[in-house]
């Protein structure tokens, strides 16, 4: 621990210069006098450390001491400056972490190279998470995490959508994807390999037996080939539908990028109102009625029948309540 907090405080020098010990203390969240010691220790072992008395002084390093990087281009810097992503390695433990390498780097860098990623830095912030929605509740992370590193199998109880709603699976955890801030374990055993939305597990035991993972399976291609097989696995069925030409320019702003892309692709020609025919794909009637819903009245469907029905019924059922005058406590 304290040999880490010595090197911290080398690379904090190296990094930003003059520093008081007051600054120093704040940095590392240890007290004044441990910096003392600190600094004592570090010239005792043969750091060329200077001490400056005063209002204005403070500890630096001279002699140009300092350990550099070499090799690195430009882009090279500025793609490892931005490479870890504070909120999820917080997730997974490796905060504290992060935050020493990224000072490792900077400190080791050539001065032109560490000015440079200093205001990329500035200049650019990374967030993994998505509009309009919460990051999940992910207690057994830690837990799925550890199970992933150290490749041993772990029991969970987890909630599904299906019944039985809660069920208990001992899983082989091959890896862990943060997808738009929810995190999914990808695992195996006994079934297929198959995937798990964290937040959704409800208890976690490690196991002491370890697994091997099977021979060549690579995490982001098989990320891929799921997100390909979900996507053609929920859109079921075809809806055709009028859409106003205002609808239709704002669609990529009010459905997900396939369903907008597909009515765009598959346009007609605008009709006498304007509207022009669209495919989209839907998932099921229930949840194409929602989500047409909010295309309001500038969206008509054809067909199939039953959606077209379901939306009649539900539009009406709207009208009525709105009829009514609001109902008061």
């Amino acid at each position: 621990m304290r040999a880490s907090r010595l090197l911290s405080v080398l690379l904090l020098l190296q990094t930003r210069g003059r520093m008081t010990a007051q600054q120093v203390a704040d940095e590392l969240e240890v007290s004044v006098r441990t910096v003392y010691r600190d600094m004592e220790s570090l010239a005792a072992a043969g750091v060329p450390l200077y001490g400056d008395p005063g209002h204005d002084g403070g500890y630096r390093l001279v002699g140009g001491y300092r350990t550099r990087l070499t090799g690195l281009t430009h882009q090279e810097a500025e793609a490892l400056s931005l490479a870890g992503l504070p909120g999820p390695a917080a997730d997974l433990g490796l905060g504290t972490v992060l935050a020493t390498a990224q000072l490792k780097l900077t400190a080791a860098l050539p001065d032109e190279l560490r000015d440079r990623t200093g205001a990329l830095r500035q200049r650019f912030h990374l967030d993994t998470s998505g509009w309009y929605t919460e990051a999940d509740t992910t207690p057994h992370l830690a837990a799925v995490t550890e199970a992933v590193w150290r490749q041993h199998r772990i029991r969970v109880r987890y909630r599904r959508w299906k019944a039985p709603q809660e069920v208990n699976r001992t899983l082989e955890p091959y890896g862990l994807v943060l997808k738009s801030g929810r995190w999914y374990l990808i695992a195996g055993s006994p079934d297929p390999v198959r995937t798990y939305r964290v937040s959704q597990i409800l208890r976690a035991h490690l196991l002491p037996d370890r697994f091997e993972r099977p021979p060549g399976f690579d995490l982001a291609a098989h990320w891929q080939s799921y997100l390909a097989d979900f996507d053609a696995r929920r859109h079921q069925g075809e809806a055709v539908v009028r859409l106003s030409p205002r609808i239709l320019k704002q669609l990529p702003d009010l459905m997900e990028p396939a369903v907008a892309r597909a009515a765009q692709d598959s346009a007609g020609p605008p009709g006498p109102d304007g509207r022009a025919q669209v495919v989209i794909p839907i998932e099921s009637v229930d949840h194409a009625v929602g989500m047409l819903l909010r295309l309001g009245a500038e969206a008509e469907v054809v067909a199939p029948t039953e959606l077209r029905a379901r939306m009649a019924r539900t539009v009406a059922a709207l009208a009525n309540t709105y009829r009514q005058p609001p109902t008061t406590e």
